[in-house]
């Protein structure tokens, strides 16, 4: 099988509390957003979240 060759990602491993799955799973297939998409838009606005807070130090 060959391997998938991923351009624009990077292939990570980490793991979320219990409650929190079944929630993404729910909101990606209302939305039909994938996972991997809604869990970008959560880091990019953790990222500004955190930006914002380190402009302020």
């Amino acid at each position: 099988m060959a391997e998938v060759v991923m351009v624009n990602r990077v292939r990570f491993t980490s793991s979320l509390q219990k409650e929190l799955m079944p929630q993404l799973d729910k909101l990606s297939e209302e939305t039909r957003i994938p996972k991997s998409r809604l869990i970008d838009e959560a880091i990019e606005d953790l990222l500004k979240k955190y930006e914002k807070r380190r402009s302020l130090w």
